[in-house]
């Protein structure tokens, strides 16, 4: 691991076999840059990361990897965005994704393989989230890929809930001469769902197990009822495709979710986001996970180029 200027901020940079990543662990625990290095001498961007002038605001950089806490998506209190009713009864503020990726964080580890940061609380996230709690990132870092692990210990006396998630911008096109419409995308799904404008879950649209990423009504589809814990999206015919797994055993529980989402036709970049469940899971209950005093859940994801 080294530290390298950029912008007036210190990053944190490894390499590990054919791989480069980049990081600001004290800032949302963000994964900001992926690159592989080919056989050719070329480079592959794998993880997404704009050209920009300045570094003040990293929470609203569309690229790396935004960590989503408590709740991932759009939260919901009685149709209201950006709220969360909690078991005792007592309406909060929730905004959009969560806490961690606009928080800051202190690094507990770091080595030539991957860093650990904890979540440092500010006063917007004990308004919103109020408990006694130690959430923390990990990333382990490899030639061709990388595991993360949301770590989330209940410090309290009351059960903690949470459905926590990932927003991976991963660089696409990222074969010379290809277009959206030269990629497919694999997702184990059985059912797809959409959130309605009240923070209500719906049926989504009907799609095949293999699509192209061109197909526009993937964007902000909610996949779930997963069959296997692999998305496999990537050139068909060529090798270098992406493998996102969600969680370690090889069928995820009955709500883990994927989501499908991009800006525009032509943004550089395709998200493929394993969460622990649908959006405002504290308001429907569906992938809502409870953490009892003294206990702890861990949320496993890896990505990998094949």
């Amino acid at each position: 691991m080294e530290n390298i200027p950029y912008l007036g901020q210190k990053l944190a940079r490894w390499h590990v076999g054919q791989s480069t990543f980049v990081a600001v662990p004290e800032r949302g625990a963000r994964l900001m840059h992926w690159s592989v290095a080919l056989g050719d001498g070329s480079v592959r961007d794998v993880i997404y990361w704009p050209e920009m002038d300045a570094l003040d605001d990293v929470t609203k950089v569309r690229g790396g990897n935004p960590i989503l806490f408590p709740f991932n998506g759009r939260s919901f209190d009685q149709g209201e965005i950006h709220f969360w009713r909690g078991a005792d009864g007592v309406r909060r503020p929730m905004p959009m994704h969560g806490l961690a990726r606009q928080g800051l964080f202190r690094v507990a580890h770091a080595n030539e393989r991957g860093f650990t940061a904890v979540f440092m609380p500010g006063e917007e996230a004990r308004v919103a989230y109020p408990f006694d709690y130690e959430f923390s990132v990990t990333y382990r870092f490899a030639s061709l890929g990388l595991t993360c692990e949301l770590k989330l210990v209940n410090l309290g006396r009351v059960p903690l809930p949470w459905s926590a998630g990932h927003h991976f911008y991963f660089t696409l096109p990222w074969s010379a001469g290809t277009t959206r419409d030269n990629y497919l995308i694999r997702l184990p799904a059985t059912r797809r769902l959409r959130q309605d404008a009240a923070g209500g879950l719906i049926p989504g649209p009907v799609l095949q197990q293999e699509e192209s990423l061109a197909n526009p009504v993937l964007i902000d589809t909610l996949h779930t009822g997963l069959r296997g814990n692999e998305t496999v999206f990537g050139v068909k015919g060529r090798p270098g495709d992406i493998v996102v797994r969600h969680g370690a055993e090889p069928v995820p529980p009955a709500d883990a979710t994927f989501v499908t989402w991009t800006l525009a036709a032509d943004s550089p970049f395709y998200c493929v986001e394993p969460w622990m469940g649908p959006p405002n899971a504290a308001g429907h209950k569906t992938g809502l996970h409870w953490i009892p005093p003294g206990g702890q859940e861990s949320f496993h994801v890896e990505v990998a180029v094949r």
